[in-house]
């Protein structure tokens, strides 16, 4: 069995292998690990509510900016809810049946049950149990949450609500399980520290099938569609910057060594995709803007995400730098030249950002820091590489086939997008009744 000081991954393969319950008694409770725990959960809640409600708010326009701040807002307060009836059991409970456990958990923790104030010894490691249910959640909230880009300025928020919560559960929860929670991703050796194919190229996929069944925005090419307020999505950004030190270093799911070097890396690649993606644009567009560095911010965490926990600061650096390069390929030029509407770059940055960081992990991982998997540059080991492109292809069939059909069901039964009249006089109006202005 390994050990969770190896990262979540390898601690949740071992968790998972007991029968029963997802978590059987184990240790006693390390208040230190708690608290990082409770702090990580935290700063990764903050990631949805503020930090992704500004940092999309404010690269829409000024009509639409109060609606698409209600989209994350909302999809927290939902998928918290969802996550407390259903999401948290079948992502991360074992199922009875051994060989459908492979692809789906139970429903033995059903509005969280088993979870009460006397159940002393339910311990996910050296944590309470109800801490790392918490902990999960948040990456629940923000991975629906991050679709909302490729949505914005046309969507109904009553198809939005219905997609957040078919998404959750169809989606996200069995491809959560594949990989942590016991599933035949993770069970094979497929390495997410943190949420690469799970969270990334998960919703930058359904992003990518959203904005093409939605189509383009009215007026996409001819119409002036900037950002309203950079300084908005600065905030954010930087919000999303801190609070990400919780997702990734607080996928340890202990306070050690692991933890400082997950820290260490995403702080890193971070910057190093900030700068990169910077240059490149000075580069090409004569200009270095604002929103490319924060964007490139955004893809190097992005990026580094699945390979926090397994790469040391210099593969954290390459990582960096190439992720900023790739994704402002994706998102500024791949979407020019092929033309669809990923209104705030949801693929080009997570799709792409969660598969290359996914690969770039199998290339860099390496055994000294973890040894839940070698690297092939780094350790020579050529065979991760095959597990990490199952991976990313896995996720990504997956997750396109049954947005797909999701998206298919909710315009045949109330539609999926506003009025022209609507889209044209703005969905903060519209829908909420209610404007910047007040």
């Amino acid at each position: 069995m390994k050990k969770l000081a190896h990262g979540a991954l390898a601690g949740l393969a071992a968790l998972a292998a007991t029968s029963g319950a997802a978590f059987a008694a184990g240790p006693k409770i390390d208040t230190g690990d708690t608290a990082w725990m409770l702090t990580s959960s935290a700063l990764v809640l903050m990631m949805t509510i503020p930090g992704l409600a500004l940092f999309y708010g404010g690269m829409v326009r000024r009509k639409n900016v109060l609606a698409t701040m209600a989209q994350s807002f909302a999809a927290t307060c939902l998928i918290t809810v969802l996550w407390y009836i259903v999401g948290y059991s079948i992502a991360f409970t074992n199922n009875p049946d051994a060989s459908v456990n492979q692809f789906i958990g139970g429903f033995g923790y059903l509005f969280l049950k088993p979870l009460t104030l006397n159940a002393q010894t339910a311990l996910a490691g050296t944590i309470p149990e109800s801490v790392y249910m918490f902990f999960q959640m948040t990456f629940a909230i923000i991975t629906p949450a991050l679709i909302a880009g490729a949505l914005a300025d046309r969507m109904k928020f009553s198809a939005f609500l219905w997609f957040m919560a078919l998404w959750l559960i169809f989606v996200y929860c069995p491809i959560a399980h594949w990989v942590w929670g016991g599933g035949w991703l993770g069970t094979a050796g497929a390495l997410d520290y943190a949420g690469g194919s799970v969270v990334h190229l998960n919703a930058g996929t359904a992003a990518l099938i959203t904005c093409l069944v939605l189509g383009k925005r009215k007026g996409y090419g001819t119409e002036n569609m900037a950002p309203h307020n950079l300084v908005l999505s600065v905030i954010g950004a930087s919000l999303l910057w801190v609070g990400w030190f919780g997702f990734n270093a607080g996928s340890a799911v202990t306070s050690n060594v692991n933890a400082g070097m997950a820290a260490a890396a995403t702080q890193i690649a971070t910057a190093a995709a900030s700068l990169s993606w910077m240059f490149a644009e000075w580069l090409i567009a004569k200009k270095p803007s604002v929103l490319g560095m924060i964007s490139g911010a955004v893809a190097g965490l992005v990026v580094i995400t699945p390979a926090s926990g397994f790469v040391d600061p210099t593969g954290a650096l390459f990582m960096g730098l190439i992720g900023g390069v790739v994704c402002y390929i994706s998102a500024v030029w791949v979407k020019k030249l092929i033309g669809y509407d990923d209104a705030l770059d949801a693929w080009g940055v997570h799709g792409v950002g969660g598969a290359l960081g996914a690969l770039l992990t199998g290339v860099f991982a390496s055994n000294a820091i973890n040894s839940a998997g070698k690297g092939w540059l780094i350790d020579g080991n050529f065979h991760q590489i095959i597990l990490q492109l199952e991976d990313i292809g896995g996720t990504f069939i997956y997750s396109a086939v049954v947005t797909f059909i999701i998206l298919k069901l909710i315009d045949l039964v109330i539609g999926l997008r506003v009025s022209p009249e609507v889209e044209v006089e703005g969905l903060d109006i519209n829908l909420h009744g209610e404007t910047v202005h007040g």
